[in-house]
């Protein structure tokens, strides 16, 4: 089998006045979307998605890593990667058996490559005829999932993370900034809240964005601790791994991080550092399957959990589902509780979430099959994500 043709397609989600609302990252307007095809001369298309800037994803793709991948078989996904990644220089990499990148090697460059190995293993996992999980091996076909988002502000937070539990989440996570602003005592007043909607008894997770500096986010952790919190998510900035192992250092609160890393070499810097305790890849920047699990086989010799970061389109959440399913030191998965009709309503099959767990497809490839409207509905949209 060969590839014939790669495609690239932006896509918007608009969402509507009534339900923006301003957080640390500014008012989110909409939420964009590259959908990736990979197709193949016996018929076989293969779907993937990035989080990068639509344009520049496109271009990238069709001008730079479409052209490496044409004519090649999709079995030697192992191949392809190393192609995208090292670019003109694949054949020596290869030959002398060390990586030499050229220089797109983090950013939309690797959103992009993420992207196309997606498809790939989707393509790779129809010829097998298995669902992507089992063709990466499969150790589980569910996994503990956990409610996503907390921007309530002050005593509010206590009815929207008990809503959370009351779908049947055992694990809740909850912003640090919420629409209300932040300070320490402000983020203390929600968590206390939190706990009382959600008890004792359900996991409760908190994510600053990177948006702390180093002082201010150990002064928080120190008064988080009596909430018994499972962990707390980026406190600083993810460019700071000395300052995040400061952090990890001070506080008994476990330390999560990595959605914003590229490559299994980023997250050797921050294993190195000793500043995380569950790392956080997210397929869509990490380098999609072929990278992500070279990720959760590092962090599992060092007896680093593994929670992937689950966010942006339905085709990258189905990803993250086969990710859970075939990392062994993957303990728990993301499920947004945030408006986001991109990434649940993308597909015809609904994603299987119930009794506070997500179970896997059962059909070859990803499992799920687009929209025949995808393309009319969540037409692209110019213009950025977030104002403020």
């Amino acid at each position: 089998m060969k590839i014939t043709g790669v495609r690239a397609i932006p896509l918007s989600d608009p969402i509507p006045e009534e339900r923006q609302h301003r957080t640390d990252l500014g008012t989110k307007v909409k939420s964009d979307s590259v959908l990736v095809l990979v197709e193949t001369d016996q018929g076989l298309t293969g779907v993937g998605a990035s989080l990068g800037s639509p344009a520049v994803v496109c271009a990238i793709i069709e001008h730079d890593l479409a052209p490496t991948l044409i004519g090649e078989d999709p079995m030697f996904s192992e191949r392809l990667y190393e192609k995208m990644y090292n670019g003109s220089r694949w054949k020596p990499a290869l030959e002398t058996g060390h990586s030499q990148p050229g220089d797109g090697r983090r950013g939309v460059t690797m959103e992009a490559i993420a992207g196309l190995d997606i498809a790939i293993w989707d393509v790779k996992s129809q010829i097998l005829g298995v669902p992507i999980y089992q063709a990466l091996g499969a150790v589980r076909d569910s996994v503990r999932a956990y409610g996503s988002g907390g921007w309530a502000p002050g005593d509010e937070a206590e009815q929207e993370m008990a809503g959370y539990a009351a779908k049947g989440f055992s694990a809740v996570k909850m912003r640090v900034v919420g629409r209300d602003g932040f300070s320490i005592d402000n983020t203390i007043r929600r968590v206390k809240a939190a706990r009382r909607g959600i008890g004792d008894s359900v996991e409760l997770m908190l994510d600053a964005h990177g948006s702390l500096d180093v002082s201010t986010a150990i002064r928080l952790a120190r008064q988080l601790e009596e909430f018994d919190i499972s962990w707390f998510e980026e406190p600083v900035s993810p460019d700071d791994h000395p300052g995040l192992a400061e952090v990890r250092r001070s506080t008994v609160i476990p330390i999560a991080t990595g959605e914003r890393e590229f490559t299994r070499f980023d997250f050797e810097d921050l294993f190195f550092h000793r500043a995380v305790d569950i790392a956080q890849p997210d397929i869509a920047r990490a380098g999609g399957f072929t990278e992500i699990r070279r990720i959760a086989a590092m962090a599992s010799a060092r007896g680093i959990r593994l929670a992937p970061h689950a966010w942006g389109s339905g085709v990258l959440f189905a990803a993250s589902i086969h990710v859970a399913m075939s990392a062994a030191n993957c303990h728990i998965l993301e499920v947004s509780q945030g408006y986001m009709p991109m990434m649940n309503e993308l597909f015809q099959e609904p994603y299987d979430i119930r009794d506070g767990a997500v179970h896997a497809p059962r059909t070859p490839g990803l499992g799920f099959t687009l929209r025949p409207d995808v393309f009319d509905r969540f037409q692209y949209i110019e213009g950025p994500e977030y104002v403020f």
